[in-house]
């Protein structure tokens, strides 16, 4: 069996920024923040950090930056995908390097490889790495979906040891669990899902939501664990306006707006993101105060 790299609640961070760049003022403190509220691990340059409009050079420094601030007391998980898989190679290289815990690879957007592309892809960057590879299922997004039995043959690699499964299709994760049994941990990629997922199986949930909320999206998994899933359903019911919220627009421009003005950076976005429209805000900003946060 392979080692789990955590369980329960990972927050896919924003990465606070200036027209200048990086804001790790405010970084730091966000991952404090986040570590003090009991996040069980941190995803960096994920697709909620903006790693697309983030230069190499810049993704590896951040990188560096979230595990030096991170300084072990939870896994931080680097998120190393392109559509280019020796792209891919050497950021994944570089963020072993630079103490990543994990490091997370989306499926290559746009090309839409085959499923014999995906596999290969997926293998060369195992090989490459030191440290264990999560696979990013998210078709929404990519444009093409890493199958289950693709995901089963995946498995076989010692060094992939988990998937981030955004298909929004709960059958499609019935089915990876079915075929890779404990070869594989499984982990939501939509918060929407968490409790159903971890109900069948799954580790945990890689969360937008986190960023906003993390005590109690953190409460939420932890009930899931401990196998109160009548608790755990009743949060995720409440949560879900909030969410939806988190949604409205393409992720993470309203993440950035919860963020930033809960206190951590500015809402600076990158084209061709853009911040967030005044109804959709007004929406969002309302959920996140029906929950205790002030703004």
């Amino acid at each position: 069996m392979k080692q789990t790299i955590f369980e329960g609640m990972a927050s896919a961070i924003v990465t606070p920024m200036t027209p200048e760049g990086i804001d790790y003022a405010a970084l730091g403190r966000f991952i404090d923040f986040q570590i003090d509220s009991g996040i069980n691990a941190l995803v960096v340059m994920g697709t909620t950090g903006e790693n697309a409009t983030i230069e190499y050079a810049d993704q590896l420094e951040a990188i560096r930056f979230t595990v030096e601030r991170a300084a072990g007391r939870v896994p931080v998980i680097a998120g190393t995908g392109t559509n280019n898989t020796e792209h891919v190679l050497h950021n994944t290289r570089n963020a072993c390097q630079a103490g990543a815990d994990a490091v997370l690879v989306v499926t290559p957007y746009y090309n839409k490889a085959t499923q014999n592309g995906l596999y290969q892809h997926f293998m060369a960057v195992a090989d490459a790495s030191t440290v264990p590879v999560i696979l990013y299922n998210v078709p929404g997004r990519t444009g093409c979906n890493l199958l289950p039995k693709t995901v089963a043959r995946l498995a076989e690699h010692p060094n992939i040891a988990a998937i981030k499964e955004a298909s929004g299709n709960v059958a499609q994760t019935v089915e990876i669990l079915h075929l890779c049994g404990d070869k594989l941990d499984v982990y939501s990629g939509e918060d929407a899902l968490t409790v159903a997922m971890m109900a069948m199986g799954a580790k945990g949930t890689i969360s937008v939501l986190s960023n906003v909320i993390p005590a109690q999206a953190v409460a939420m998994t932890d009930a899931c664990r401990a196998g109160d899933f009548r608790t755990a359903a009743k949060m995720q019911c409440d949560f879900l306006p909030l969410i939806n919220a988190l949604f409205s627009e393409v992720n993470p421009i309203p993440a950035k707006a919860a963020v930033s003005a809960m206190g951590f950076g500015q809402e600076y976005l990158r084209l061709p993101l853009t911040p967030m429209e005044e109804d959709h805000r007004a929406v969002l900003y309302s959920e996140m105060r029906k929950l205790g946060i002030a703004l």
